[in-house]
């Protein structure tokens, strides 16, 4: 089904808005994808914040230009096949992470290029995001990391302060 000129253009506008205010901006091929995967793909990417959208490449390359996304996004070589759009609103990493899983499980979508958190992204950089863990996830390192040095640091002072005690009370006995 086409779109008329008039569609095209209001089209064009909404994703250029779109594209503008996401945090990251990733382009997947998905070749293979049955339909069946897509609505799952879909439904996983809306629980963390993120959307996914299927445009003509075109379309991407009018709205990517009119929200000064990065060009190298836009090369001809990115946008041909078939492209589909990944939006995150929220966290940047999670909707690649679970694009990452996704395509462990189900061997597609590919990733092609991205933009996360204002960085333009290739595919070998992108392959190495999804596998972080998520932000929350990352957050628990630390704070596990932050909280085994202060109660490493607490064991050392109590087993030198029990030691002098044990001394003391050893020169009080004698």
């Amino acid at each position: 089904m086409s779109m008329k000129k008039a569609e095209k253009i209001f089209f064009v506008s909404n994703l250029t808005e779109e594209l503008k205010s996401a945090k990251s901006v990733i382009l997947v091929n998905y070749a293979g994808l049955s339909v069946k995967a897509q609505q799952e793909l879909k439904k996983r990417l809306t629980e963390v914040g993120a959307k996914m959208l299927v445009v003509k490449n075109t379309l991407l390359k009018r709205a990517g230009e009119a929200a000064k996304i990065e060009p190298e996004v836009l090369t001809d070589t990115v946008l041909s096949g078939q492209t589909a759009l990944i939006l995150a609103g929220e966290d940047a990493i999670a909707s690649l992470s679970v694009l990452g899983k996704f395509a462990k499980e189900f061997e597609v979508p590919s990733l092609k290029v991205g933009i996360v958190d204002g960085s333009f992204q290739d595919t070998d950089s992108l392959i190495k995001l999804s596998n972080l863990p998520g932000k929350d996830a990352l957050l628990g390192q630390l704070l596990g990391t932050l909280m085994g040095t202060s109660y490493g640091l607490v064991g050392t002072l109590n087993a030198n302060t029990q030691r002098l005690l044990f001394v003391l009370n050893e020169k009080a006995k004698s």
